[in-house]
């Protein structure tokens, strides 16, 4: 999924300070039963609660808090949510059927069926709904036919054998099926609530019913802040001992730190000096993110990103070590290609990013001489003696930051390159990013389950979220062929992504810069909190202690 570039600190309101401040109160109020109170802080606001269109990372959180598709992450185990178990395929692993909780509602009383799923898959596929995600659905048979315009999405073989009984048939093997159906879009829909709200669908806490968890309430769209309450529908409610979430947006990370030491964050996000200066302090929680930072350079808008020469010498201008250092200081590494560290394992249980950063690391390497070298060749190729183009980011304190280091590092290394630095909302430079409507703009990827696919997959040439138009016909090849011919045999796919990595890496498609890191001060009373490898939370066994 997409979220917010840097990290996730920022800017708060005096009139949220105080809200804040106020909402852990005395310790021992928190930890009454009925006073199960979690504060924590987004680095932006949620976009959309349309499963179906959702993306970014923060919308995802809220979606995962408040509604729940057939299976759940619990920390990196996957556990049964609408599904009673986990299903095993059957007829060459193409046929998934699951059985439903009878128990399972929706927060206005209706029942949660296999129609909610068969309402919510179709609509996601329907190219009507221009979902971003619809390419997941790819496996599924008559799925690319429906994407594409060839067939209804009524076509799409996922089927309600029951009120409570879901069967789904794919065109072939899916190794990784199972824990794609944790993303949001997955997830179920009441169809009689989305057709009563139409295009507002999901545009306010109002305009939703949740089957998760939680409830979102004091969401009206664009508020800095918003609060999930415990939802006595959920079909696990009484595994819920938490009684709110309190979510404020913050996107300074000093303010993040006052806020924490004055009890008004259980869970703060710090970066650069802020996170550097607490590191050794007790709460001080490094947590690894399957979640990669990469500059995404429009081939469609500025012809001269066509030419490999330059790519190479925009990336080899980049001291990704000392700008994670200096810059970011909260324990992020240097990317070497686009896939993180210890996301998947090769059949031999080599780590699979380490394998491909073995031959392509050249294209990574920090070098002054060779990047000036491959400027001035890439130039000469394309016709130019200079570049002027405008670098998209965010409006965090850190986004901002990050830019100005890439501005200098780039300007003073590349001979006639000239970058201006739009600072943009959030939920504006995803918008403008989804649209290509940029020059250069650093993007993010945090992994949707972990597979190398759920990477590889963004930048093959059709892709929705090929936002830089990046295009190589073997690449493509190679990426299909792991997930059709080669989807059974775990060394031959494994193969084929392999060297889908390498082409991409040795391109420099889109141009790698860190694997996320955030550096998390946590209070010591927060018990139960599970992180995914898709990178959320799991609020379902977290309480605070007494």
């Amino acid at each position: 999924m997409k979220f917010s570039s840097f990290g996730k600190a920022g800017l708060v309101s005096l009139a949220s300070l105080f809200f804040l401040a106020g909402c852990r109160g005395d310790q021992s109020t928190t930890n009454s039963s009925k006073d199960q109170v979690l504060t924590r802080m987004e680095g932006d606001v949620i976009g959309s609660m349309d499963s179906a269109t959702v993306t970014d990372a923060i919308s995802g959180q809220a979606l995962v808090d408040t509604m729940d598709g057939l299976y759940r992450y619990n920390g990196s185990e996957l556990q049964p949510a609408i599904a009673t178990k986990i299903a095993n395929p059957s007829n060459g692993g193409k046929i998934y059927t699951y059985t439903l909780r009878k128990n399972a509602k929706w927060s206005n009383g209706d029942d949660v069926t296999a129609k909610d799923f068969v309402f919510a898959w179709q609509r996601a596929v329907d190219p009507a709904t221009k979902s971003q995600y619809a390419y997941l659905f790819a496996g599924i048979k008559n799925a690319t036919a429906i994407m594409n315009g060839k067939m209804k999405p009524t076509k799409l073989a996922v089927k309600a054998i029951n009120a409570h009984t879901l069967q789904v048939e794919l065109d072939h093997a899916i190794p990784y099926f199972a824990t794609m159906l944790t993303n949001p879009v997955f997830f179920p829909q009441n169809e009689k609530i989305v057709k009563k709200y139409g295009s507002e669908y999901g545009t306010t806490a109002k305009k939703l019913v949740y089957n998760g968890p939680f409830k979102l309430t004091d969401w009206t769209g664009t508020n800095n802040s918003w609060t999930e309450v415990k939802n006595k529908f959920y079909w696990n409610n009484q595994e819920v001992r938490l009684n709110k979430i309190k979510v404020q947006v913050i996107k300074e990370p000093s303010t993040a730190l006052n806020l924490f030491e004055s009890n008004g964050l259980d869970d703060a996000v710090l970066s650069g000096e802020a996170a550097r200066q607490m590191k050794n302090d007790p709460s001080f929680t490094p947590r690894p993110q399957s979640s990669v930072f990469y500059l995404e350079l429009n081939e469609k808008k500025i012809p001269a990103f066509k030419n490999k020469n330059i790519r190479l010498a925009l990336s080899k201008a980049i001291n990704r070590k000392e700008y994670v250092e200096q810059v970011l200081g909260n324990s992020s590494i240097p990317a070497r290609n686009v896939t993180p560290e210890n996301l998947a394992k090769m059949p031999d249980d080599t780590d699979f990013s380490e394998a491909a950063a073995k031959d392509t690391k050249y294209a990574t390497n920090f070098s002054k001489k060779e990047a000036k070298q491959l400027w001035q060749q890439g130039l000469k190729e394309v016709g130019i003696s200079n570049l002027n183009v405008e670098f998209m980011t965010d409006d965090s304190e850190n986004a901002k930051k990050s830019a100005e280091y890439f501005q200098s590092q780039l300007e003073s290394i590349l001979p006639g390159l000239k970058i201006k630095i739009t600072s943009l909302p959030f939920k504006t430079r995803l918008t403008r990013s989804q649209a290509g409507d940029f020059d250069l703009v650093m993007s993010a990827w945090g992994a949707d389950f972990p597979d190398p696919i759920t990477y590889l997959d963004l930048f093959t040439s059709n892709n929705s979220q090929n936002n830089g138009g990046w295009s190589n016909t073997k690449y493509d090849q190679l990426i299909q062929a792991s997930k059709t011919t080669h989807a059974t045999n775990p060394q031959a796919r494994f193969n084929d992504l392999l060297q889908a990595q390498e082409i991409l890496t040795d391109d420099q498609g889109v141009i790698p810069i860190y694997q996320r890191a955030e550096a998390h001060l946590i209070n010591a009373k927060v018990k139960g909190l599970a992180y995914s490898p898709s990178n959320q939370y799991n609020f379902v066994h977290t309480y605070i202690a007494k």
